[in-house]
């Protein structure tokens, strides 16, 4: 076995547990979101202001709601508790892509979906954190990552399939799009057991020690869609090449585990 790779025999359970959820809810979202624009146009008769006003407030709310989810995990000390709330909105928005009438039933979709998505993604990566020995957690944050970007190119391919067959029959998609999703709320509430190291600490609010303006920074450079573990040696040694941020996701583990290794700080945070 390639001793890069052998830290995958090591990454406990949970952690597989977590990218399993974040893939079978990316194929979901990604069946919906894929088609979403091209549906609010022909079917829902909505304008490119509309739509780009719908996707626009959406994606801000899920960024600003990041940064307070972390915190606020911290503080319940229930990590998985607070994952599957934002899971389960995910997943209570899928019914309404296929039933709505409007483009106002589809905005009040995607905020619920998007609330959802700023609540789970601080404490899904603490628990990641939680259940992994320090010595690996590079290779189980990269392993997760490669998991769900799996699930965000097979949602669209999926869509696309369907839209094929089905004779582009958007309201079928959608519904065949709620089944990864109530699939991902299974696998966490019933593969996945809270780690004790979680829960056993004393609560405070870590808010009251960040300076508005270090909140600020964050905000603006932890917003982005996708952040990965980039080990600057790595980065430099693919100068020129697929990095893990263009979206490859056969590097995101070999990266994390690259970064385990002493003397290669990681390079940002993983928030998806």
């Amino acid at each position: 076995m390639v001793p890069r790779f052998a830290t995958l025999g090591r990454i406990p359970k949970g952690v597989w547990v977590l990218g399993g959820v974040s893939l079978l809810m990316d194929v979901s979202s990604e069946m919906i979101h894929s088609l979403l624009p091209l549906f609010m146009a022909t079917t829902l008769g909505a304008s490119v202001i509309i739509i780009g006003l719908i996707e626009g407030l959406a994606e801000a709310t899920a960024l600003i709601l990041k940064v307070f989810s972390g915190a606020i995990s911290d503080y319940v000390g229930k990590r998985k508790g607070l994952a599957l709330l934002g899971y389960g909105l995910g997943a209570l928005s899928k019914p309404l892509f296929a039933i709505a009438p409007t483009a106002g039933v589809v905005f009040s979709a995607r905020m619920i979906d998007r609330v959802g998505k700023g609540i789970r993604g601080a404490p899904r990566d603490a628990l990641v954190a939680d259940v992994t020995p320090p010595e690996i957690r590079g290779a189980a944050y990269g392993l997760r990552q490669a998991l769900d970007t799996v699930g965000a190119f097979l949602g669209p391919l999926l869509a696309v399939l369907l839209m094929f067959i089905w004779a582009n029959d958007f309201h079928a998609i959608f519904w065949v799009a709620v089944i990864p999703a109530v699939l991902s709320i299974l696998l966490l509430g019933f593969g996945l057991q809270e780690p004790k190291s979680a829960i056993a600490h004393k609560r405070s609010n870590p808010l009251k020690r960040e300076k508005p303006e270090k909140a600020l920074r964050r905000l603006l450079v932890g917003g982005r869609d996708r952040q990965h573990f980039h080990p600057r040696p790595l980065q430099r040694s693919l100068s020129g090449a697929a990095r893990p941020a263009d979206g490859d996701p056969a590097l995101y583990h070999p990266a994390g585990d690259g970064g385990d290794e002493p003397g290669l700080q990681p390079h940002g945070l993983p928030v998806r």
